[in-house]
């Protein structure tokens, strides 16, 4: 099927209940605790966010594990563990039950995706935002950390590329887990450990679905004050000798054709 959008309709039950109102709990060899978590989870998955290929998932958990589930590709219960044996050998008897199941992949998938599609959940796309921060950790150290930022996108899954005077980099390169926001979009970072050098030009490309084309954002390095003091410096340096110089040569001609007119002025006289 393909990796496919999970849409944001699943119905959610849980319950804290005594383990003897648990339908097929009795007689488990199990010991129940004294309190459990019994959770219901139905998800629907849409290849491509396109209700032509659906898929129905109906799961049931004890205390965090999964025992019981439901796939419309299979069309039947299956017992995850040892505990959901009893369940699923149960419900796959009940054909009436079981019709009813399987026709959840049209009365509550396709039937909830045309009317989030009606109100612009499913076709929702939100370009991101990129920017490039750098930190340097050590002072005394020539490396520096850059981090490029893609926030603020939807749906998930950006393609983030580090390059550096237009060749790709791989060396140095780090990834973070992407995270989602609050409003349902998500962000996500990379980091490129580097030297740079005055002229060298590093670029973040962010590719996402919602862009025709990537998002390029530059960063070129810039000088420190104490590199502008150093050069400052030698310029200072290089000006006073040429001044130097000139002034050494000019004294030089200068006494020179004093010397030269000496004789001639005393025998005029």
């Amino acid at each position: 099927m393909g990796s496919g959008e999970i849409l944001p309709v699943p119905f959610l039950l849980m319950v804290l209940v005594d383990p003897s109102m648990v339908h097929g709990m009795e007689g488990r060899t199990q010991p129940p605790a004294p309190h459990f978590l019994h959770q219901a989870k139905s998800e629907c998955r849409f290849a491509n966010g396109t209700a032509g290929e659906v898929v129905f998932l109906y799961r049931e958990f004890y205390d965090r594990q999964e025992f019981l589930r439901f796939d419309s590709r299979r069309g039947t219960f299956e017992a995850v563990s040892e505990l959901g044996a009893p369940d699923a050998r149960d419900f796959n008897r009940d054909k009436d039950y079981l019709e009813y199941t399987r026709a959840a992949v049209d009365r509550f998938c396709r039937r909830n995706f045309a009317i989030d599609e009606e109100e612009g959940t499913v076709a929702r796309q939100t370009q991101p935002t990129v920017k490039i921060s750098h930190t340097k950790g050590d002072p005394r150290a020539h490396h520096n950390l850059l981090i490029c930022t893609a926030a603020g996108y939807y749906p998930s899954e950006v393609t983030i590329r580090w390059l550096k005077n237009g060749q790709e980099q791989t060396e140095g390169v780090g990834y973070a887990d992407e995270l989602q926001n609050g409003d349902w979009t998500f962000h996500n970072q990379a980091m490129l450990e580097t030297v740079p050098e005055e002229g060298d030009v590093y670029a973040c490309q962010v590719e996402h679905s919602s862009l025709p084309e990537p998002i390029t954002v530059l960063w070129e390095p810039k000088m420190s004050n104490s590199s502008k003091n150093k050069i400052w410096a030698g310029a200072l340096v290089a000006l006073l000798g040429v001044v130097f110089g000139a002034v050494s040569v000019a004294l030089y001609l200068r006494n020179r054709r004093a010397s030269l007119n000496a004789p001639a002025a005393g025998l005029i006289g």
